[in-house]
């Protein structure tokens, strides 16, 4: 809130959110029951006398016209506190306001003129971030398992796009090589060819110690 003082006239800027109930501030002083007295809120800058497209009039006691239900005197009048209250305000609110506190005598009336900012609301497009890992076990192991971990993180921007991380994990099993030695078969026919072989050179022998004798 910024606020300069001049002799008759002030400046003011307020500024509030879609929605909210917005106050702008106006008081004067009232010393005694005869110290209270009429006073307008009008929109654009106070004019030289009244208020320009008034919205609340008051006679210092209650008020007497109204041009909404969304522009109110919530505040106690005969203490001279007539500040704006702008119920559930829009952005249409937002321009220039004027407070006119009207003091008898010639060019006595106390003007404040007031800048209402009205802003959007605040919207948070927070998106979470998952993180997802796989595990699954080689195909023909003798235990076949799979299981997923999904976490979610808080979102640090509205800028930041999800991420998505896939770890895929290969068990291999090695097979073992094995070799086993077979018992060498036995041939009864060889033994039979050697019987038969020595037999015969005896009979050779033999033979030729006949021839010789």
């Amino acid at each position: 809130i910024f606020l300069s003082t001049g002799s008759t006239v002030s400046e003011l800027v307020v500024i509030g959110e879609v929605g909210q109930d917005i106050t702008v501030p106006c008081h004067y002083n009232v010393r005694d029951r005869n110290g209270v007295t009429s006073m307008c809120w009008g929109r654009e800058r106070c004019p030289s006398s009244k208020c320009f497209q008034p919205i609340i009039w008051t006679d210092g006691w209650r008020v007497t016209e109204q041009h909404s239900s969304r522009y109110q005197l919530k505040g106690n009048l005969q203490r001279g506190d007539v500040s704006l209250t702008i119920v559930n305000a829009r952005e249409s609110d937002s321009g220039t306001y004027c407070c006119r506190v009207e003091i008898p005598g010639w060019f006595n009336d106390q003007r404040i003129n007031h800048k209402v900012v009205v802003k959007k609301a605040r919207i948070s497009t927070a998106s979470p971030h998952t993180l997802t890992s796989e595990q699954t076990s080689a195909p023909g192991s003798t235990s076949e398992s799979s299981s997923t971990v999904t976490r979610t993180w808080p979102s640090v921007s509205a800028s930041e796009a999800p991420q998505t991380v896939s770890i895929n994990l290969a068990v291999a099993h090695l097979d073992r090589n094995t070799s086993v030695s077979l018992p060498s078969q036995q041939h009864p026919e060889r033994g039979l060819y050697a019987g038969i072989a020595s037999c015969a050179a005896l009979l050779i022998i033999l033979i030729l110690a006949l021839f010789l004798t």
